[in-house]
């Protein structure tokens, strides 16, 4: 191969996303994509595009996120990482890169993707958890909020907690059906700490964090379990409690076929 033949790569890449509008490319605004793509292209000395798992929204973090990318063949892999880090640490970290089949795509073959949300409950903030967990300081019941996760698991319309997309701006592209396959959907305690645990086929715009919204207001009593499959029944997006805020919300794997469950 001559230095100008291209392989695809595929990333994995972990970010704090305070200081990013999101990951896609935006001109106007700091992007996750913006800061590799630029580290990228300065070691590679060529061009590049980025194709990303997951689109993450402004505020919102990663610690799997996956990253397909054609490079020159010529480029060591092995020393790639060190120094992507060193140009975009530390609020972007290159955890691993390997070369891949011509034919891995990060978004189109992921067969699903698992999101973490964590809540801080306690009385008073946590200053070093400040850009990293939703701050509820009245107290949650983890019980209810348990119960309505069966609500969710399987095959669902989730219009109620979906902000409908433009066609072509879903995970996976394909249509603007609001129907999502979720195979594992849990909340769980750790001290002060709640963390709702999500993995499915694919998401729409908003609904991790509208699922939280909904489940938090379950945990405050204010809203039964039952309410849960109601939504999904419905469909309205209106009956559906307020947004959870981004920066509580992490993309944490990403799946492809072969993948250990």
């Amino acid at each position: 191969m001559n230095s100008l033949q291209r392989r695809t790569a595929r990333l994995i890449v972990a970010y704090e996303g305070t200081a990013f509008h999101g990951f896609a490319p935006n001109p106007d605004v700091p992007t996750v994509d913006a800061a590799l793509r630029e580290a990228l292209e300065k070691i590679a000395q060529v061009p590049v595009e980025l194709v990303a798992a997951g689109r993450t929204d402004a505020g919102v973090h990663a610690r799997g996120q996956v990253v397909s990318v054609e490079l020159p063949s010529r480029l060591k892999l092995e020393s790639l990482p060190s120094k992507l880090n060193s140009l975009c640490g530390p609020n972007i970290a290159v955890r691993d890169v390997q070369w891949v089949d011509s034919s891995f795509h990060a978004r189109f073959s992921a067969i699903w993707r698992h999101y973490r949300y964590t809540i801080l409950n306690s009385p008073t903030p946590d200053p070093f958890s400040a850009t990293t967990a939703w701050h509820v300081r009245h107290p949650l019941d983890l019980r209810p909020m348990q119960l309505a996760c069966d609500a969710v698991i399987g095959s669902r319309d989730f219009s109620a907690f979906c902000r409908k997309p433009a066609r072509g701006d879903d995970d996976n592209d394909k249509s603007v059906s609001m129907t999502r396959y979720v195979m594992r959907a849990t909340w769980s305690r750790i001290d002060d700490r709640f963390v709702f645990e999500i993995r499915a086929n694919a998401f729409c715009h908003q609904m991790v964090r509208s699922l939280v919204g909904t489940f938090t207001d379950i945990g405050l009593g204010k809203r039964p379990p039952s309410d849960m499959m109601s939504l999904i029944r419905s469909g309205r997006r209106q009956d559906a409690s307020t947004l959870a805020p981004p920066h509580g919300l992490c993309l944490w794997e990403v799946g492809y076929p072969g993948s250990v469950e």
